[in-house]
């Protein structure tokens, strides 16, 4: 059994609830995990009975659960709690500001702590102990610990910061303990959408969630940040802070050694309570990629951080020896950051809550010891930015409004806005080193608090070379290597390199409009320009006021002609199909046509998404409409879920595609086009293996399946293939294609997750709208080449020579050079479309939502159009590879 965590003394104060009276079990015993439901009884119950702690309403989750927080401090704090709000916010936004003012509020204000566990909600020990950490704060609210910190920290507690992954956890893990299934991982994710990506969100803001958590602290400035994770490197115990290399080079300097100084912390306060195994740095969490939601913050100026403690799996206790130590820990060796190495013995969820009680603590008593310093240290730095980006560039980014999408450069700013960023607008034309801007020009002046984040996702990223010698292995990032918004969003952001003029800085208008009030029905779509349902962006007054120009539309006829170059014209494309309209595809002028719609719908589309149409004659060369079919593994997919929340956002109609369906050869009957994400081709053949989850899960497509599979693409079926899944497609298939990367050793091929350059087939379909050079995201991508009896179309390939790399991390461009990144692949009838890239990475590549969306009307008699197309797009002319020139030495 085990030994629970003293957190005081139960009978201490009689009028306050116990958790476990309430929930009705022992909170962190073995083979028991409370829900969010049972977590928010127990807190509505504590705040009834305490004056210490307030519960707010924030939000609401993707499946609609009412998300709450918790505030608790003293009762004196939380009855002036709007002014403490205020200094916080005077603190984070100091414009004008004295030090000698800055100093008087860091005195008078108090340190605002944002502490939260089960953002990944398989890492089930976070949310179990906020429950017990808030008893026993408000259980021993007058020891000697605990009324210095309630004096001078508001605590801002998170129940959960997934609550809906807490319940789909709980009630699975619930249902099987017992079972042979009890440790099993769960059949699908643990968020609507993205399960574990929702710590991969934080600047695109894409996921509901996303935006409620930023909302919410853009309304606090909170002083801290800690998330709770797990699982710490084995077998330490916990991973703290300082993270690994490399960290975001636009961290500033005071934030960055602020969460070193609590990590440190943390592990002497783990120390004192006899609790080993905390360790620092390592090779694994580097704090490169600023999409994690717990460290974005650190460039606004919020010392933000997450934590690992260890992890068997759930509620399950698990006993270690020194057997299952991996060899370079079996000596128990004292490290520089690894002081106390754990010994070994029994884990249980119990022993995970102890350590990250001890650490949340440990926070809380930083933060009320050094409440001064933490609140002068957010004035310095964003002082220290102002004035950084007042004497070195860049001085300024400028966005263009007339854009070949007018619609992405909003997406792009709005995402800042949101994330705290001031925009500008020129009210005239006005001349900038040697160019001439238009009025309506969009500029972010650089001499702002939270420039270091603009910058972070605007400038382009050079991922460091971190072998330990020139031959070595790559130090492989957390994350991904390259992200720069501009190149993935296909949207032209110039970089101002020099000074501001005064007049030039006289000419802008702050940007503002009139924010929308927040609203639980995600459904109904108040702003349809943007790609987020619902409120959207427009909570924020700045990002209400990020409008594009106004649609327009040309011409006379019976026919809307849309430009696939604008992505909002499939929104439109997906309700005309839906609503039974004709659509129809163009060769000649690679562009779509709807006929049937009335002129005040017309209208309405044009006004509604901005978008520019022009009415013609004429009905194209096939019409367009396909029944789509994306394929939903049992084993969770996170690019199965980004691909469905972009089909959703934008209107395409689909079935999910189960494992058993491909049982029947009746694909073709059902379906014209499927996809499949970005997997594992072990995963998709094979599935969850049988045994480690209840038969119903357990399995892939098997030989059956990849039978019917292939009938399907070889009676006229489209499968599409996003990434990894291509090479399941190439030997499944047996195509006559070869991925030239695959198992070539990382140091002599890597990329990373980074964007790379390619040419593009101006012809086909599917890539109509895209620019001859385009950018795309790649991640363990392949590289293709054609063999002997290919029958199809390149749809992209790389350049000849050099470099393809924009941004991130590349080694072994030789590999990528003249070989291609997409292919149409004639396979009987049908065709396989195969993606050596992402083009909807976390919904981030709006530059390739295009080759997607074109990808999944390129069916029936659209894919059979004869068109002209050019010999170097017929076949790849450079089909050698390394390995093959190698050989030849």
């Amino acid at each position: 059994m085990a030994i629970l965590i003293p957190f005081g003394l139960k009978a201490q104060n009689p009028s306050i609830p116990d958790p476990d009276d309430v929930i009705g079990f022992e909170i962190g015993s073995d083979f028991h995990l409370a829900t969010y439901e049972q977590s928010i009884d127990y807190f509505k119950k504590l705040d009834a009975a305490s004056d210490l702690v307030e519960m707010r309403e924030t939000g609401k989750t993707s499946e609609g659960r009412t998300w709450y927080y918790v505030l608790i401090s003293s009762k004196e704090n939380l009855a002036k709690i709007d002014h403490y709000k205020e200094i916080s916010q005077k603190l984070a936004h100091p414009k004008g500001m004295s030090r000698e003012e800055a100093q008087n509020l860091a005195e008078e204000g108090k340190a605002i702590v944002d502490l939260s566990g089960g953002l990944h909600a398989s890492e089930v020990a976070g949310a179990q102990h906020i429950i017990t950490l808030a008893h026993q704060i408000v259980n021993e609210a007058d020891s000697k610990k605990f009324k210095p910190i309630l004096d001078d920290v508001i605590l801002v507690l998170w129940p959960s910061l997934n609550p809906d992954g807490q319940d789909i956890i709980a009630n699975w893990y619930m249902s099987n303990v017992g079972t042979p299934y009890e440790t099993a991982r769960t059949p699908w994710l643990y968020q609507k959408y993205v399960g574990h990506d929702n710590n991969r969100d934080a600047y695109m803001l894409n996921m509901l969630e996303s935006r409620v958590v930023g909302r919410t602290w853009r309304e606090w400035e909170p002083n801290v940040i800690h998330v709770h994770h797990q699982s710490s490197p084995f077998p330490t115990r916990i991973w703290l802070p300082p993270f690994a290399e490399p960290i975001a080079p636009q961290t500033p300097p005071i934030v960055a050694r602020e969460v070193n100084m609590i990590g440190m912390a943390m592990a002497q306060e783990l120390e004192t309570e006899g609790l080993p195994g905390a360790v620092h740095m390592g090779k694994g969490f580097d704090a490169w990629y600023p999409g994690y939601i717990d460290y974005l913050p650190a460039m606004q100026n919020i010392p933000s951080f997450w934590t690992e403690t260890a992890l068997y799996r759930y509620a399950t206790p698990y006993f270690y020896t020194i057997k299952d130590f991996p060899k370079h820990r079996k000596d128990l060796r004292v490290e520089s950051l690894y002081n106390s190495p754990w010994k070994g013995g029994w884990w249980h969820l119990s022993d995970a809550m102890q350590y990250m009680q001890t650490a949340s603590i440990a926070v809380l008593d930083y933060s009320a010891k050094y409440k001064e310093t933490l609140l002068f240290n957010k004035y310095q730095a964003a002082v220290t930015t102002i004035e950084k980006y007042k004497n070195e560039p860049p001085y300024a980014y400028i966005i263009p409004q007339k854009q070949r999408d007018p619609s992405r450069p909003v997406e792009l700013l709005k995402r800042l806005a949101f994330n705290g960023i001031k925009i500008s607008q020129l009210n005239k034309p006005m001349e900038y080193s040697g160019a001439t801007y238009p009025k309506g020009t969009w500029v972010i002046p650089m001499d702002q608090e939270f420039a270091e984040m603009a910058r972070q996702v605007l400038d382009v990223q050079v991922y460091p070379d971190l072998r330990e010698s020139p031959d070595g292995p790559l130090e492989q990032p957390y994350d991904a290597a390259g992200w720069t918004l501009p190149f993935q969003m296909e949207v032209d952001v110039i970089t101002g390199t020099l000074p501001l003029p005064d007049a030039f800085r006289e000419a802008l208008t702050p940007v503002e409009g009139t924010p929308l009030e927040t609203t639980d029905d995600e459904e109904k779509d108040l702003n349809k320009t943007d790609f987020t349902p619902g409120v959207g962006f427009d909570t924020d007054k700045v990002a209400a006021g990020i409008k594009p120009l106004p649609g327009t539309l040309r011409g006379s006829g019976s026919t809307l002609w849309l430009d696939p170059t604008e992505n909002n014209i499939f929104r439109v494309l997906a309700e005309a199909m839906k609503g039974g309209l004709t659509v129809s595809y163009d060769a000649d002028t690679r562009k779509y046509g709807v006929r049937g719609a009335s002129r005040s719908k017309i209208s309405q589309w044009i006004n509604d998404y901005a978008i520019n149409g022009k009415m013609g004659s004429g009905s194209g060369d096939a019409n367009v409409k396909a029944r789509i079919g994306v394929y939903r593994p049992w084993t969770a997919s996170m690019d199965m879920g980004w691909t469905r929340w972009l089909l959703d956002n934008f209107g395409f109609p689909y079935s999910s595609v189960r494992n058993a369906d491909f049982m029947s050869n009746n694909l073709k009957d059902r379906f014209d086009v499927i996809v499949m994400a970005s997997e594992w081709p072990g995963s998709i053949e094979n599935g969850l293996e049988p045994g480690s989850a209840p038969p119903q899960y357990a399995g892939g497509l098997g030989e059956l399946g990849i039978r019917n599979l292939n009938a399907f693409v070889e009676q006229g079926g489209t499968l599409i293939t996003l990434n990894r899944s291509s090479n399941f497609a190439i030997n499944a298939l047996h195509l006559p294609v070869k991925n030239v990367v695959d198992k070539v050793d990382r140091a002599k091929f890597f990329t990373g997750g980074s964007i790379m350059q390619l040419e593009t087939n101006p012809q086909h379909p599917v890539m109509a709208g895209m620019q001859d050079k385009a950018n795309v995201f790649v991640y363990n991508s392949p590289i293709f080449i054609t063999l002997d009896g290919f029958k199809g179309e390149v749809l992209a390939k790389y350049q000849e020579n050099g470099s393809p790399l924009m941004s991130g991390f590349l080694v072994g461009e030789k590999y990528m050079n003249g070989n291609a990144a997409a292919l149409d692949v004639k396979h009987g009838k049908g065709h396989v479309l195969l993606f050596g890239y992402q083009p909807q990475w976390r919904g981030q590549p709006m530059g390739t939502y295009r080759t997607l969306f074109s990808a999944l009307l390129y069916a029936n008699k659209l894919s059979d159009v004869v068109r002209d197309v050019p010999e170097e797009w017929q076949t790849l002319t450079n089909t050698s590879t390394p390995e093959k020139e190698n050989s030849q030495d």
